[in-house]
């Protein structure tokens, strides 16, 4: 029955280690996508706006262009005209381009005011040229025309007052668009598909930089991999600089592991080693069925209690030492635990002093253990006055716990940390206080030392602990 109620207790550990165990699944997606997706982004963004302003630029420098030559056979015509004797305007000299002599040719002039016909181009043939509004335009006024339903026209206008005369004619020149808009599409037709060669161009330009860029983490994970497989220990291949300082952690928090499993492997073979003697006494108390088998089974036990005590305080502490956000308060933990000893022992008298803002890194439960024991040490052996001071020096935070009892002798200052070594018999206690203090102060990176204390007399404790 008891093996039955057993069985389903394991296999849910092993259940529970095998979900601990299993990696999660829990992808956010490709950091690589993400990178190609942000510079295909940015780079269609920079083209489409380059590429517009960079048409709006192609086009009016063809757009002038066109209204240039325009604007130059506008000012021949004026150049050229002059008021007949009938009142009438003419041009002294014909315009050299043949386009004006052909019908619907896609050139035309044309001069216009009062209350004279139109004088055109013969190029206009029946049709004539109107203005859109009726206005003057002292300057040239250039504007697109749609009043020929087969024809879009550029037209330059302006109006002047020829000498001899005091009609102000409209002088007018119009060109079909299809020269300027066929120009306008050969340069957006070459415009168009080279940026968008040259946006494909950089968005693989930047795949390649991504995925160049990210070809370490392939290194580092077929590193894990060989490490996971027992192949490596470490990951020691030479890798970039941005890159390099997470690799080091990465071995930085193996090493601490590698240290915390051989910790605990060291503890579990000192424990065994320090139980395997008490446990043969008792077999061979119990086999030879001794008289005395009853304070045999009790001062054994009292022995492998206070070795399971020690190594669960050690283990304890190594447990909680990977908790890098440990942090604790000296002065909270030294006036906690005073008011615990000043119950336990209330003859004695127990004064603080010092830095009340002086903060360690460690946790809370195990200062308590460690001011614990040497308050109540201090209490215990001390002629009746303990006085604690916090400080700090350097990196550092300091305790220093003062009594005025006897005090330990030079000679005795090293075995007394010592496990099971008691110098003072008659007192009840186990002899392991100050060997637990010492091993957790360590596994901290703390120390411990003992000397006199000039103010009282007797044992001066000098607890070091990493300063948060």
């Amino acid at each position: 029955m008891a093996e039955a109620d057993v069985a389903p207790a394991v296999e849910s550990d092993t259940d529970a280690a095998d979900k601990l165990a299993a990696p999660t699944s829990r992808i956010t997606g490709s950091l690589a996508r993400r990178m190609i997706a942000i510079a295909a982004l940015w780079i269609s963004v920079l083209l489409i706006g380059g590429g517009f302003a960079l048409d709006r630029v192609l086009t009016g420098a063809i757009t002038r262009n066109f209204d240039s030559s325009l604007e130059y056979v506008l000012i021949a015509m004026i150049r050229s005209s002059e008021i007949g004797p009938d009142g009438e305007v003419r041009l002294i000299e014909p315009l050299g381009d043949q386009r004006f002599l052909e019908p619907y040719s896609g050139l035309y002039w044309q001069i216009s005011g009062g209350n004279q016909e139109p004088y055109r181009s013969r190029s206009l043939w029946e049709r004539s040229l109107k203005a859109p509004t009726p206005h003057i335009d002292n300057q040239i006024h250039t504007y697109d025309s749609n009043q020929f339903p087969d024809e879009e026209l550029r037209v330059l206008e302006r109006n002047v007052i020829l000498p001899g005369s005091k009609t102000n004619w409209r002088y007018q020149i119009a060109q079909s668009r299809e020269a300027l808009d066929a120009q306008v599409g050969a340069v957006r037709q070459t415009l168009i598909p080279s940026l968008a060669l040259l946006g494909l161009g950089l968005i693989i330009l930047a795949a390649l930089q991504t995925f160049y860029g990210l070809w370490p983490l392939r290194h580092i994970r077929r590193a894990i991999a060989a490490m996971r497989g027992g192949q490596n220990r470490r990951v020691d291949a030479p890798l970039p600089l941005e890159v390099q300082p997470m690799v080091d952690e990465l071995n930085a928090l193996l090493a601490h592991n590698e240290k915390q499993a051989e910790e605990a492997r060291l503890h579990a073979g000192n424990l065994a080693h320090a139980l395997k003697t008490p446990l043969t006494v008792l077999v061979n108390s119990a086999t030879s069925s001794s008289s005395e088998l009853a304070e045999t089974v009790r001062r054994e036990a009292a022995t492998m209690q206070r070795q399971v005590d020690h190594h669960l305080a050690r283990a304890r502490a190594v447990g909680r030492r990977g908790a890098a956000q440990a942090r604790a308060v000296v002065w909270d933990s030294v006036q906690s635990v005073s008011r615990a000893v000043a119950a336990l022992y209330p003859e004695a008298r127990l004064d603080a002093a010092g830095d009340k803002t002086v903060v360690v890194r460690v946790e809370r439960q195990d200062l308590d253990e460690l001011v614990g024991n040497l308050l109540e040490n201090a209490a215990k052996y001390g002629g009746g006055s303990v006085f604690v001071t916090v400080g700090r020096e350097g990196g550092m935070a300091e305790i220093l716990i003062e009594d005025d009892g006897m005090g330990i002798s030079p000679a005795d200052r090293e075995r007394i940390f010592d496990r099971g070594v008691r110098l003072d018999s008659g007192k009840p206690g186990t002899g392991l206080g100050l060997a637990i203090v010492r091993d957790v102060a360590e596994i901290y990176g703390g120390s411990i030392a003992l000397e006199e204390s000039e103010d009282l007399g007797g044992l001066l404790v000098r607890l070091r602990l990493p300063a948060g």
